[in-house]
């Protein structure tokens, strides 16, 4: 049985928006109808770019009744203001990463969105790509025995030197961990589960960044967040975790993800990407081996969150992307900053059932197997 694709309105026509104004060549559930931005005149430059229908002002477009799911690609301290909006409208939200800047906005919007009976969604959808969902069948599949521990690192010399305009990766709700860390922590908790504890250790290297490239080119940024965040979790299941965020590290020969099992170890790819191939070495074995894809979307799918979600809705099952996954990463990333500056272990609120896997075999441009007519 066919469907109409679900309209989709997009807020927010920064660099980001570029790949998800492409989600309606890619995804069949999904139609990016309208796009929106403070500045009208880049709206019309984005719509005509993507040969998307309307450019409309943000309030034209929220009262729009045609218009089902808005994506919310604003910046980082609007994510809480925007979402709500769409949601007082009556439409289903789709955060870019991460779900707010306070913990307190992120477990106030899923609230009122499980009031308001709508769904909420958020970035990162990497999980849902090739390299991940790969990676995730493996472990389903017992392929490194029993997860016992991971690791994980995020470390760069920072953005300043070749962002354009950097300031807001050193004010609040920046910093390696909020600006990467959704990536790595959903990646983590969607291969082994939620997290019950944290402890962190934060520091800040430099008082000071300066520019390196672009109009801003030697401007003075002051620095008023950590720079290099050490993170420990403990998972439900017992496994036990670490997480190393930085922008103060020039070099380095770590893996982005390893998980460790009882049979073998895990090299997970890159989680702010789809198209790497996870690595596995069993007991007994020389060497890793590269392990071919399981799953389709190896190439930028961002956008697949908003389509299954769309699928979800249509169907009346939870959606992946979801807002309680993104409020779980959130309290992580705090519960890491507030125990380094307590000197405490931090106890999580919240907890999150996995998403399931998707299924092997979907028709390119599908986040569902077809049923039979």
């Amino acid at each position: 049985m066919s469907h109409f694709p679900t309209p989709v309105g997009i807020i927010g026509c920064g660099n980001i928006s570029k790949i998800y104004c492409e989600a309606s060549t890619t995804f069949d559930d999904i139609e990016i109808v309208a796009v929106s931005d403070l500045d009208l005149d880049r709206a019309k430059a984005k719509a005509a770019e993507h040969h998307i229908p309307r450019a409309l002002a943000v309030d034209e477009l929220l009262a729009d009744p045609t218009i089902e799911i808005v994506i919310n690609l604003t910046i980082p301290g609007a994510h809480y203001n925007v979402a709500r909006k769409i949601l007082e409208s009556g439409k289903a939200a789709y955060n870019e990463k991460p779900l707010s800047v306070s913990l307190e906005e992120g477990r106030a919007l899923v609230a009122f969105a499980k009031e308001k009976g709508l769904r909420l969604g958020c970035a990162p959808d990497t999980f849902l790509g090739a390299g991940l969902q790969t990676s995730r069948k493996l472990i389903d599949d017992g392929a490194i025995g029993r997860p016992i521990g991971a690791t994980a690192f995020m470390l760069s010399s920072g953005p300043e030197r070749w962002h354009p305009d950097p300031e807001f990766f050193f004010q609040t709700g920046g910093g390696p961990m909020f600006d990467m860390g959704p990536y790595y922590l959903t990646a983590l908790v969607t291969l082994i589960g939620p997290v019950i504890q944290v402890s962190g250790i934060t520091s800040t290297s430099y008082p000071e960044r300066i520019v390196g490239s672009g109009a801003k080119k030697g401007q003075v940024i002051p620095v008023q967040i950590p720079t290099h965040v050490s993170g420990h979790m403990t998972f439900a299941t017992g496994a036990v975790g670490t997480i190393i965020t930085s922008f103060d590290v020039q070099s380095h020969q770590l893996p982005w993800i390893e998980i460790y099992g009882t049979e073998g170890t895990l090299s997970v790819p890159d989680p702010n990407c789809f198209d790497v191939r996870p690595k596995i070495r069993r007991l007994g074995e020389t060497e890793f081996t590269e392990v071919p894809f399981t799953h389709g979307y190896s190439v930028n799918s961002r956008g697949i969150g908003v389509a299954e979600m769309a699928v979800a809705t249509r169907l009346g099952r939870p959606h992946r992307a979801s807002g309680d996954l993104a409020l779980h990463v959130l309290e992580l990333m705090h519960g890491f900053h507030i125990s380094s500056d307590t000197q405490r272990h931090y106890t999580l609120e919240s907890s999150v059932t996995i998403p399931e896997a998707l299924p092997v075999g979907l028709p390119h441009g599908a986040v569902e197997l077809p049923t039979a007519p």
